[in-house]
């Protein structure tokens, strides 16, 4: 959640925060409100828990005679105390309520607007004339991902559709080795840069799932075991956020980063007839994820930190793609901002999504009471995460470095772990 000096002191704020993402800047108003009720409610409980006190020292200073009736009245005044302590914890609990209901603040760089209201931050690489080459099937287009790991037998959606349902699928041979390949290459690039390797939970705590901002607005893509009261991760952010919950952390030697490779599950609730064909938007996927507890001063060279990694994956792949500032009104409610690589997708002429890095600034730690220790006490730190690599790359990778005979050229940072440069039809 946002910080309550903000709201209180700044509150205008915070309402052009909400106003640029699109949501309602009412959360605001409700929030002071519920701020001036609690410290009301709180303020009145002390009065009368001192009053309760100095009650209780008359009584005992009375005489023996006295003492039935002041008794009474210490009776009568507690029931009072304990109803005043109700009213101020329940005033506590409306308070985090309405806070909670208030997105995190979104930083100045940040463009205004919806989804298609990006900033465009570089382009790196061209795309291959895929058409020009001759790489193209009986109607005269470019393959698809799909069709092209059918032809390496990479990929079995009808299978997995007929174990699991609609979105599942199975790695086949070559698809299997492809993946395990990338995030293996992922994880070696997060270690190299000094990331301590993870292997995550996938099933997490409702306090965790709720403490980095996946039960807000869209929480109907999140997987509940009601048995259980857990859900499912659908991405190792959640397990990596909590990792630290109630913590008091030594940042003394700087950050501490993480790299987390996990399963993740994703409903796709309201995608229906969006990229149905293959494994662009499937509710299973591996990926390996960064993130990062930093002091909130240091946080925006992390994001850039993070960037650069991602970059790096994407350049070794030898992957076209480009780097968008997301607009206020797509981010998440936790992020500040949030930078995607988007790599180009040759069947459909447009972008794609593999990566992206958000700076949560404070917002998820206040949450989960992750803390450093300062001069004037405790403070929050910030969190950011980035993905390193996922199953979707799969898509990039097999579309882009396709061949007119359905080979497709394996990257050369792949290559030794694969044991070969191409992967032929079967």
């Amino acid at each position: 959640m946002i910080d309550p000096k903000v709201l209180r002191e700044d509150p205008d704020r915070v309402r052009d925060s909400q106003v640029r993402r699109g949501a309602d800047p009412a959360t605001v108003d409700a929030a002071l409100a519920a701020d001036r009720a609690r410290r009301e409610s709180v303020a009145a409980f002390e009065r009368l828990r001192a009053e309760q006190k100095a009650f209780g020292r008359t009584v005992q200073a009375a005489p023996k005679e006295d003492k039935p009736a002041l008794v009474q009245q210490a009776k009568a005044l507690s029931e009072q105390v304990k109803a005043a302590q109700a009213a101020a914890d329940a005033a506590e609990q409306a308070l985090d309520a309405a806070m909670r209901a208030i997105d995190n603040l979104v930083l100045p760089p940040v463009p205004s607007g919806g989804e298609d209201d990006y900033a465009v931050l570089s382009h790196v690489g061209e795309p291959r004339d895929l058409v020009g080459e001759g790489v193209v099937d009986a109607e005269g287009r470019v393959p698809d991902h799909l069709a092209v790991a059918e032809g390496l037998k990479a990929i079995d959606m009808r299978r997995g559709a007929k174990v699991s349902g609609s979105r599942f699928y199975f790695l086949t041979g070559v698809g299997a080795r492809l993946e395990l390949a990338l995030l293996g290459l992922a994880m070696d690039t997060a270690v190299q840069a000094g990331l301590v390797p993870m292997v995550t939970p996938t099933l997490v705590r409702p306090d965790v799932m709720a403490g980095t901002g996946f039960l807000g607005a869209h929480a109907d893509e999140v997987y509940r075991l009601e048995a259980d009261d857990l859900y499912l991760v659908g991405t190792s952010e959640v397990a990596l956020a909590g990792y630290h919950a109630d913590e008091i952390l030594d940042l003394s030697d700087g950050p501490l980063r993480y790299a987390g490779w996990s399963a993740c599950y994703r409903r796709e609730a309201g995608s229906h007839g969006k990229d149905t064909r293959g494994i662009i938007r499937v509710h299973q996927f591996h990926k390996v994820e960064m993130f990062t507890f930093c002091d909130e001063a240091d946080a925006e060279a992390e994001h850039e930190r993070m960037l650069a990694l991602e970059e790096g994956m994407l350049q070794a792949l030898g992957l076209p793609y480009r780097v968008i500032d997301v607009a206020a009104g797509d981010l998440g409610s936790s992020a500040a901002r949030k930078l995607d690589c988007e790599a180009w997708l040759p069947s459909q002429e447009r972008w794609l999504e593999l990566t992206s890095t958000s700076n949560c600034t404070t917002f998820q730690a206040r949450r989960l009471g992750v803390r450093v220790r300062g001069e004037d006490g405790t403070r929050p730190v910030a969190t950011l995460n980035g993905t390193l690599a996922t199953t979707r790359w799969l898509v990039a990778l097999l579309e882009n470095n396709q061949q007119a005979d359905g080979s497709v050229l394996v990257p050369e940072a792949l290559a030794a772990r694969l044991g070969t440069d191409v992967l032929v039809p079967v």
